[in-house]
């Protein structure tokens, strides 16, 4: 995949995607055709009963999935051509996730688990992980290991190590999950602030709280999107 900026062209977008698996009672349709654009500095929540397909639309937008039908596209380019190293390496490069349970390695320090997606470059990123430490306002937390953090300053780690490559789409599967609500609010502005710097942001949740801090939110029921 070219490695410019795709002037003009969305993040990331599905068209006409169809997911299908073969299941004990026959055929499970878990997306059906859907459509959706991702947007520079817009974050929107797509929000759904357990089962309605959200996983799989995560999976879609994360390139860990193909499509039965359809297309992905990165950067105005379509994602399917594209080898598993090269999409790894793009996925890389180019999204950044953040978990529900965090996935942070126990015995690293917040800044060994920020820098962690970098540890195969040649670079290093430590000044990059200690700045965005910072911007999330752990800047007296470098050294902590996970188990010395509360929840939402875990999740503060795990936001600034999905920012570590300048990603150009974040993907967040339940950021508030695990968080009180006081926790959830200040977690979801630092998300705003990200959308803010032109980065385009998805949140998979059963959160409404998560939907007042979204610019946008879709319904997703059945593997059909409402939105």
């Amino acid at each position: 995949m070219n490695d410019g900026d795709g002037h003009g062209s969305p993040p990331l977008r599905l068209d006409g995607i169809t997911k299908q698996y073969d299941g004990g009672g026959g055929t499970v349709t878990a997306l059906d055709d859907v459509d959706f654009t991702v947007e520079r500095g817009e974050v929107t929540a797509i929000m759904g009963p357990s089962g309605s397909g959200k996983s799989t639309m995560l999976n879609m937008l994360g390139l860990l999935d193909d499509p039965t039908t359809g297309s992905v596209e990165l950067l105005g380019e379509r994602v399917a051509a594209l080898s598993a190293r090269e999409r790894t390496d793009v996925r890389r490069k180019r999204v950044g996730f953040v978990f529900q349970d965090f996935h942070l390695i126990p015995t690293l320090s917040a800044v060994e688990n920020v820098r962690l997606p970098t540890r195969f470059l040649d670079a290093d990123y430590t000044d990059r992980a200690v700045d965005l430490l910072g911007r999330v306002g752990l800047a007296d937390r470098l050294r902590h290991t996970p188990d010395e953090l509360s929840g939402g300053q875990k999740q503060r780690v795990a936001i600034a190590r999905s920012l570590i490559n300048e990603p150009d789409v974040l993907l967040a599967d339940e950021p508030t999950g695990n968080l009180d609500r006081d926790t959830g609010e200040a977690v979801l502005g630092e998300i705003q602030t990200i959308a803010d710097a032109g980065v385009g942001v998805v949140a998979v949740t059963h959160d409404s709280l998560v939907g007042e801090y979204a610019d946008r939110t879709v319904e997703l029921v059945d593997g059909v999107l409402d939105g």
